[in-house]
């Protein structure tokens, strides 16, 4: 029986990276058809009930008739979808976590979805670094004004410059894939790095930073660098009265996610010399209004959610998921399972 696959890539997880990684997964034995997504020359949003999402659920239904699995990094999974796709068995979604996906339907349908968890670790983690430095140095800025012809030497007023990485204690929230990367790179540095992460024993930090409670991170470090997840406990878990306890000059680095952070009360500490500079890759509202405060506040370094593009990051996406593919195939366990206890539905034959 000639199992049929999707390819449904987008313009970074490219079709072409996913055949590949199929071949070199499971060889030959596969029907593989193609979809292209928009993204990101069009930005992700809503779909029905899921997030971050690309494409419709009308192509996706079209382009998952007769199809067992379906390699993806952006492709919505909604009631919808899944209800007018009777052979779908496997959803590979190449990223960190499934947000376009209905995990509670695929559950009820019998179909599995797979991840890529740390597909972005190392990516992300060098942009948080170029981030910190970024501001630190006033890279942006300067560049500014010397492309438009302006020679300023009060940026080295004593005043206006910040400090170094060496010797500067850093604040990271989160130590996951990414976080435990960051502490790394500045243990280089030579910073001294605390965590807070309530998930992390203490023995894997591994003498590479100290763990402490989010007050006492706040109280001590000049930096801060934000690596959790968005969920209903660190929504907002950054705001006025966290960065009012920060050093005053200190700086706030967001390249996880826009919900963890009130951006006004940012822009407040910015206006006021609370903080020295922010730096931020993911933003509440994806892209950015045009009249967002943000834009005209002095101090910020903005990327458009880039942390983790790199060609490295959409040849792991597509490796990961289509070793689980192979896993599928093959009869074996998957290795990054979202919904561990669905029953999955073999094909026949």
């Amino acid at each position: 029986m000639t199992i049929r696959v999707l390819a449904a890539g987008d313009h970074f997880v490219t079709n072409g990276l996913l055949a590949d990684a199929l071949r070199e997964a499971i060889g030959a034995g596969c029907d593989v058809a193609e979809l292209t997504l928009p993204w990101p020359l069009e930005p992700f949003g809503r779909v029905a009930e899921v997030d971050e999402a690309s494409g419709t659920e009308d192509e996706l239904i079209e382009a998952l008739r007769g199809v067992t699995i379906c390699l993806t990094q952006m492709a919505p999974l909604t009631e919808r979808i899944l209800a007018a796709a009777p052979d779908l068995r496997l959803f590979c979604v190449g990223r960190g976590g499934p947000v376009n996906v209905n995990l509670d339907a695929a559950s009820r349908h019998g179909v599995a979805v797979s991840y890529a968890p740390g597909r972005n670790a190392t990516a992300t983690a060098e942009h948080t670094l170029g981030m910190i430095l970024a501001v630190l140095r006033r890279i942006p800025e300067t560049h500014t004004d010397l492309a438009a012809g302006r020679w300023r030497g009060d940026y080295y007023r004593y005043d206006q410059v910040g400090p170094e990485l060496a010797g500067s204690t850093v604040g990271l929230v989160g130590y996951g894939a990414i976080g435990s990367r960051v502490a790394r790179m500045l243990a280089g540095f030579g910073a001294d790095v605390l965590v807070h992460d309530p998930y992390v024993a203490p023995e894997a930090l591994a003498g590479a930073a100290e763990q402490v409670s989010l007050d006492d991170l706040l109280r001590r470090s000049r930096i801060v660098s934000l690596h959790a997840r968005a969920t209903p406990a660190t929504r907002g878990m950054i705001g006025a009265e966290q960065i009012a306890a920060l050093p005053a000059g200190a700086v706030l680095v967001n390249c996880a996610r826009g919900a963890l952070v009130d951006y006004d009360a940012v822009c407040d500490a910015l206006d006021s010399g609370k903080l020295f500079g922010a730096a931020f890759d993911v933003f509440p509202e994806e892209p950015i209004p045009a009249g967002a405060r943000l834009l005209r506040t002095r101090g910020v370094v903005m990327t458009p959610h880039l942390a983790g593009a790199s060609r490295q990051t959409a040849e792991n996406a597509a490796r990961i998921i289509a070793a689980e593919a192979g896993r599928y195939l093959r009869g074996e366990p998957l290795a990054h399972c979202a919904n561990p206890g669905v029953q999955i539905r073999r094909p026949a034959g």
